[in-house]
């Protein structure tokens, strides 16, 4: 018999999957020296989506965040989670991108990798595999664990044998979706312990509720280590509670020896955290309970239902959860992990939103059907292959994806500018380029000029000292609000940002004078996107955003937009990407025709039904002929 140890995911994989990501290094910094005292294998720290939110939503350096966290927990690892080639990211990344961020990493505090891939294909692992060993930090294979006809258990030996040759420390099983039962999990950890004679790491979310019997049941059979969390951020989408774990193996051949007085002060400073940020706690409903038919790992479903919250449509979440299982067959069978999740869950999402199954494909979404995240574990549908790829050749087997992706490190420095002041800036900068430039304009104006908010009592407001970067920033503010202006004034010129009309029509105008000039001298105004004054001919076709996100005219910032007025375009042609959920999606012209309107300025955000185009079609249509025949604008 042998003690089993914990690693405790509270600060990353729980509220990751029952608080989207949300909370912010404020909230971990009074428990985490008591979090350290514990004795934990490892407290998972870092990885996953805590990167990407810290910048989208919580305005935190995520370097930073792992600073501070390692300085508060000397005597315990800290153990992240990497997505193989995708690091951190929903997309792959160069050889050079992978190992420079591997090595800052452990850099920074991170001594355990665990490193996944979503499809299980060793090629995407070895980059990781080989910055880990020479970092000398531990490296942790984990297994993407699921259910489909072509997942068997010799294939996940065959799998774990892979990643042991790569120099695997321990081997994970990633029970990412709740999937595994008792004798299953049984069955597994022996079978993995005979073959692989590596220790064997369980990680398991809760969701339907067979996981601490998991535990028991893992640990009997020879498992070194298995995941909890604290009781408030535990069950539902999340891991076990580690207090129920604790108590369950006291006196047994299993006790973790872990002090259940301390973690219970742990946990109610944890819950205090909870209900100061009114977050819910991890409940397993139904939809939970059909885990084992539709797959859905505990932090897409919070996601999901975060998701069709923002798409005004959380009413169908029964419909999407029917459409998960559809579309994962016919792409495959991909285990549903980050960012398969992400990819299949927002192609189940649009499939119904759209009421046209497949008429919104993501870029990620063709890119996986072409071969670019890695192999498909199973066969695809032809006719959804056909119809995603087109004339397209699906990458070759033998190419690995990677190999294709060759972005230096010194052109992100370039690209990054005076911007990136560090490597971990220019890494940032290359997995998120837009979040990290929006971050760092922010970060380092405010290093060099503080600035002032002054309101007074007729609701102007006036911005002493600011930055032109945040310009589009305040224009948002007012379109929400309606009232008020803004006043900016940098480097000899002032620019105003003053709402005009009310409600749903406000438009935000910016004016721009330069103040140093002499009298007389030029002004100039813009008007933000808004609805065309006039009218516009009845026949032309507006092409409107069918979900809730950020309109983007090119696919990167350094390319040329896919369309402009005067644009002719074809039947399914790719008119712009609208980033939501993650996900650059790709919004196609529905007929051929003749751009005759851009309504949105790049990179603003966009509500469900807004309209981003005017089209006229190419083809003969009767209002063509009706000279004058007009119609006010919508």
């Amino acid at each position: 018999m042998r003690t089993l140890q914990i690693m405790d995911t509270t600060i990353r994989d729980a509220h990751q999957s029952l608080w989207a990501t949300r909370m912010s290094i404020g909230d971990m910094l009074p428990i985490l020296s008591k979090m350290d005292e514990v004795g934990y294998w490892a407290i998972e720290a870092w990885g996953g989506a805590t990167f990407d939110t810290c910048l989208r939503f919580l305005d935190e350096n995520p370097w930073e965040r792992l600073r501070a966290i390692k300085k508060h927990c000397p005597n315990t690892p800290l153990s992240m989670l990497v997505r193989g080639q995708n690091l951190v990211g929903y997309r792959h990344y160069s050889k050079e991108i992978v190992d420079r961020f591997i090595k800052a990493a452990h850099r920074n505090g991170i001594e355990v990798f665990r490193v996944f891939d979503a499809l299980n294909d060793i090629r995407n692992i070895k980059d990781c595999a080989r910055a880990i060993t020479e970092s000398g930090a531990h490296f942790e294979g984990a297994i993407s664990y699921t259910m489909s006809p072509v997942h068997t258990l010799d294939s996940y030996i065959d799998y774990a044998q892979k990643l042991k040759d790569l120099g695997a420390d321990t081997i994970c099983i990633k029970d990412m979706a709740g999937m595994l039962t008792p004798y299953r999990t049984e069955r597994m950890v022996k079978a993995l312990r005979d073959e692989i004679k590596l220790p064997i790491h369980v990680h398991c979310h809760y969701v339907g509720g067979m996981a601490p019997a998991n535990y028991i049941k893992a640990a009997e059979a020879g498992a070194a280590i298995v995941d909890t969390a604290s009781a408030p951020l535990a069950f539902g989408n999340s891991q076990p509670a580690v207090e129920m774990v604790v108590a369950a193996l006291k006196e047994s051949g299993y006790d973790t020896g872990l002090n259940l007085e301390l973690l219970f002060e742990i946990s109610e400073y944890w819950e205090s955290v909870r209900k100061r940020g009114h977050y819910k706690r991890g409940v397993s409903s139904l939809i939970h309970m059909q885990v084992y038919n539709h797959q859905v790992p505990g932090g897409m479903m919070s996601n999901l239902v975060s998701q069709l919250e923002i798409q005004k449509a959380s009413e169908r979440l029964n419909d999407v959860m029917e459409e998960i299982p559809r579309v994962r067959a016919e792409v495959g069978y991909p285990p549903l992990v980050t960012p398969m999740s992400q990819i299949v869950g927002t192609q189940a999402v649009f499939n119904v939103l759209t009421g046209k199954r497949w008429s919104v494909i993501s870029t990620e979404m063709r890119d996986y059907i072409a071969g670019y995240y890695g192999k498909a574990p199973g066969p695809l549908d032809r006719d959804v292959e056909a119809r995603v790829l087109g004339d397209q050749k699906p990458l070759d087997f033998d190419t690995p994806p990677s190999s294709l992706v060759t972005t230096t490190f010194d052109e992100v420095a370039e690209e990054a500018g005076d911007l990136a002041r560090s490597e971990e800036d220019v890494l940032m900068w290359a997995l998120f380029p837009n979040e990290a430039r929006t971050y760092l304009s922010k970060h380092r104006t405010s290093e060099k000029t503080p600035w002032m908010l002054r309101e007074e009592a007729n609701g102007t407001k006036e911005v002493e000292t600011v930055d032109i970067a945040q310009i589009k920033e305040l224009i948002q503010t007012v379109q929400e609000t309606g009232i008020g202006e803004v006043v900016v004034e940098e480097a000899g010129t002032k620019i105003t940002v003053r709402a005009t009309g009310v409600g749903e029509n406000v438009a935000p105008q910016v004016q721009a004078i330069e103040t140093g000039a002499e009298a007389g001298s030029a002004e100039t105004t813009a008007q933000a996107p808004a609805a065309a004054s006039g009218a516009r001919p009845l026949h032309w076709v507006a092409v409107k955003s069918p979900m809730v996100g950020t309109f983007y005219a090119a696919p990167a910032p350094d390319k040329p937009p896919f369309v402009e007025v005067g644009s002719e375009v074809l039947a399914g042609q790719t008119l712009c990407i609208v980033e939501a959920m993650k996900l650059m999606n790709e919004i196609s012209a529905e007929q051929m025709g003749t751009v005759r309107e851009v309504c949105i300025e790049n990179a603003l955000p966009v509500e469900w039904d807004t309209v981003l185009f005017y089209i006229e079609p190419t083809i003969d249509h009767p209002m063509n002929d009706a000279v004058g025949n007009l119609a006010p604008a919508k």
